[in-house]
C-alpha cells in the first residue's frame, strides 16, 4: 500500500491479486492478461506491468476468493492482444472450443503472422478486428493484404473475422458461425 496525493492505493500486483479474487471472471481476466502483455499506447510500445508467478505467489491461500483465483490463471493467456480477443477465447472455451491462440505462421512470401486464433486440424483461422487499431485508411489497406497473405498459408483453409463489438454483444452469433464453419472445414 502507498500514497499518491494524499491517497491510499495499492500497486499492481495487489491490485490484479484482489481483483481476480473478487471480481467477475471475464473482467479479471481481461485486467491479468493487460497486466501481463505487451500493449501499444499510442505509439509507445509499453512493457508488461508484471508477471503471473509474481500475481500467482500474490494469491494468498487464506485470502477467501483465492481457490477460484488460481483455477482462473489456467485461463490466462498473456500474449492476447487485446481485451476483445480475451472474451473472444472465454467465449470460445465456455462453448467447448480450444483453439491454438497467437499461432505465428509463414506467409508464401516469407512473411510472418502472427493469428489470433487457430483450429489447425480445420484450417480455420479467427481474427478479433478493434477498430481502434485498424481504424484507418492505411491500415485498412495492410489488413487487405495481410488477409490476403495469411489465406494462402498452406494451414489456413477458412478464416472468420470479428470486431470487438461483435465478440462482446453478440458472442452467441460468433460461436455459431465458428462451430458451422469447423463443421464444413
Amino acid at each position: 500500500m502507498t500514497h499518491r496525493q494524499g491517497l491510499r492505493v495499492t500497486g499492481v500486483v495487489r491490485t490484479v491479486a484482489d481483483l481476480l479474487r473478487r471480481e467477475a471472471r471475464d473482467g479479471a481476466l481481461v485486467v491479468l492478461e493487460s497486466a501481463l502483455t505487451y500493449r501499444r499506447v499510442g505509439q509507445v510500445r509499453r512493457t508488461p506491468l508484471t508477471r503471473l508467478d509474481t500475481v500467482t505467489a500474490a494469491l494468498a491461500p487464506s485470502l477467501p476468493g483465492t481457490a477460484r483465483a488460481r483455477r482462473w490463471l489456467q485461463l490466462c493467456d498473456p500474449r492476447a492482444g487485446s481485451p476483445a480477443e480475451t472474451i473472444a477465447r472465454l467465449r470460445m472455451y465456455d462453448a467447448g472450443l480450444r483453439p491454438e491462440s497467437q499461432v505465428a505462421l509463414i506467409t508464401p512470401d516469407g512473411r510472418r503472422v502472427v493469428l489470433d486464433f487457430l483450429f489447425r486440424r480445420e484450417g480455420l483461422a479467427v481474427e478479433i478486428e478493434g477498430y481502434a487499431y485498424h481504424g484507418t485508411r492505411e491500415a485498412h489497406r495492410r489488413d487487405i493484404a495481410r488477409f490476403n497473405q495469411v489465406l494462402q498459408c498452406p494451414e489456413v483453409r477458412n478464416l472468420l473475422r470479428y470486431s470487438a463489438e461483435d465478440v462482446m454483444y453478440n458472442p452467441a452469433q460468433m460461436i455459431h458461425e465458428i462451430r458451422a464453419a469447423l463443421k464444413a472445414g
